[in-house]
């Protein structure tokens, strides 16, 4: 032990690495993505041994850097989608109920102009389907409005041409977040959770995968991992992992999105807005996050390496061309960037469409001749579904292979809250938990801060709070609301292992900081260091590699 009370980073990783390779598993699990951590929470909470490893963070892939929407894709239904349409509306309803602290309803404004490609009658007979496919458990009835109101509904919306506007409501949601609370809800539930640990191979027994050959990313150890079943959830690695398997041919057509973050006083908001590209027609949005507004997103065919992808000068432009058509008294550029973030989806490919947009967001599950099970494509919002079927397909593999069921209960994660929901009041009532986060922290967190915690952890804020005291409620970044007690929560609770994992995924510091953390990064690195025994060669790595890391999502600057 350290004088902080916690494990040093070396004894914990031995630990766990031992740990990972005794135990035979049920289910190894490649990739803490939405989809990985999703899959591993529904098999662990059946009763399955599950390992689930990566080979960097939770959320470090897509699942971070997605357009943050719980949705149904009102767009899907142009291209006639209407099975994933009520899937996706369907877990909408699930995951307001099993995680209503992290996904929020939202308000978002279709306006139609007068080249629009989507009439306006169009548009309003496509929502009542869309609550119809929802049977009606949208957050709110949509409502229709006359160009007359524009400058009260959306004051900022260009009204040259605009011959009306449609108000219907979906939900917004932190990504990384709830991929985390995913991820810790299996290890509540019996997984074991290796991250910054590759697979670098199979093993094989008879023909079929029966474990991994894993590599510790931070010690440089290598061990097996050895299980009956293995699943490869590693979103736009997913041809790499099957790779490794020989025995599949590659899946995925992955395609690049982009965003950019501004201050909300440039663009400020009421409702998030639907934008249809003047280029292309490309469908994106414009959405109101707390101090700052995000617009996003791209969607271009991309063969780049998933964890090195960024934004172009040229994305930047693309976006803000959409930005000044819709809304041109905001005077939006470049320089009002604060920062970008991009990321793959792992599609599967289609060869008949035409176009990247085109390309179908439905999942696949495929089991290769060596037992492997690949879940690729679909999207955030269906995760939990994809989950459950993937592991329906675990269990179908052992009655194949004659091996003992190791649990045979069906998926129980739509009844299940998330930890942050565990005790989450019924009326969604965020302000009443801020103020029992206030009461237990005897005065130690405001009232911005109670509700910055409760929001972004739920009733795991109210906890969190309670840990504070003066010295460790104090804000990391001047004017912002990061205590800097929420690092040891974040390395004693959260498995944050590196200086970016809690910069970039257990905070949202690097898109939200004007300066994007670089001016704390150092004091981060050794509050971190010094409860996981770094030494000052290790603290120095940790502050370059996460420079490295905002000066990759700024490269399009200098273009």
């Amino acid at each position: 032990m350290n004088d902080s009370g916690l494990k040093l980073e070396a004894d914990r990783r031995k630990e766990l690495n031992d740990k990972l390779s005794t135990i035979t598993f049920d289910l190894i699990v490649i990739g803490a993505g939405i989809t990985g951590c999703g899959v591993a929470r529904d098999a662990a909470q059946r009763g399955l041994k599950v390992a689930l490893i990566d080979a960097k963070d939770i959320a470090f892939g897509t699942s971070s850097r997605s357009s943050k929407l719980v949705h149904g894709g009102l767009r899907y239904l142009e291209q006639g989608e209407f099975a994933l349409v009520f899937e996706s509306v369907s877990e909408r309803a699930v995951l307001r109920k099993t995680a209503p602290h992290l996904v929020n309803d939202q308000g978002f404004l279709f306006p139609v102009f007068r080249h629009s490609p989507v009439s306006f009658w169009v548009l309003k007979i496509g929502l009542w389907i869309y609550e119809a496919l929802s049977l009606f458990r949208s957050p709110k009835i949509h409502k229709s409005y006359s160009r007359k109101r524009a400058d009260k509904v959306e004051p900022l919306l260009s009204q040259s041409e605009l011959k009306g506007m449609a108000l219907y409501w979906d939900c917004t949601t932190d990504d990384s977040r709830l991929t985390m609370e995913n991820a810790l809800s299996a290890q509540e539930d019996g997984a074991v959770v290796g991250t910054w640990r590759k697979v670098e191979g199979f093993n094989r027994e008879g023909g079929l995968i029966k474990g991994v050959k894993v590599s510790d990313e931070i010690t440089g150890e290598s061990f097996d991992v050895t299980g009956n079943v293995v699943v490869n959830a590693t979103g736009p690695w997913t041809d790499s992992v099957v790779a490794l398997s020989k025995d599949s041919a590659p899946i995925l057509r992955p395609t690049k999105g982009i965003h950019i973050v501004v201050d909300y006083a440039r663009l400020p908001l009421k409702n998030a807005v639907v934008c249809t590209h003047p280029d292309d027609s490309r469908v994106m949005f414009a959405v109101p996050w707390g101090d700052r507004t995000y617009i996003g997103t791209t969607d271009t065919d991309c063969s780049d390496d998933p964890g090195q992808v960024r934004a172009t000068s040229e994305d930047i432009d693309y976006i803000l061309r959409v930005s000044g058509t819709y809304f041109p008294e905001a005077c939006l550029a470049r320089r009002d960037v604060i920062a970008t973030w991009a990321g793959l989806r792992p599609l599967v490919a289609d060869e008949d469409a035409a176009s990247e947009s085109s390309v179908s967001r439905e999942h696949q599950i495929i089991v290769d001749a060596s037992g492997l099970i690949t879940v690729a494509g679909g999207k955030l919002t269906t995760y939990r579904r994809m989950g459950a079927e993937v592991v329906d397909k675990v269990l179908e593999a052992y009655r194949s292979r004659g091996m003992a069921l190791p649990a045979i209960d069906g998926s129980k994660t739509s009844n299940i809250p998330l930890i942050g929901a565990k005790g989450w009041p019924r009326d969604d009532d965020h302000e009443r938990v801020a103020k029992r986060a206030v009461t237990l922290s005897n005065g130690s967190v405001g009232d911005e801060m109670a509700r910055h915690l409760v929001d972004n952890y739920g009733v795991c804020g109210v906890e969190i709070a309670a840990t504070l005291n003066a010295e460790t409620a104090t804000p990391i970044i001047q004017g912002r609301l990061e205590p800097w007690g929420l690092i040891r929560w974040s390395v004693e609770r959260e498995l944050a292992t590196t200086l970016g994992d809690f910069m970039i995924r257990r905070t949202q510091i690097f898109f939200k900081d004007y300066d994007q953390g670089l001016g704390v990064a150092a004091k981060v690195a050794d509050h971190m260091g010094e409860l996981l025994g770094w030494s000052a060669e290790r603290i120095e790595s940790e502050v370059k590699a996460y420079q490295a890391e905002v000066a990759m999502a700024r490269e399009w600057r200098n273009e």
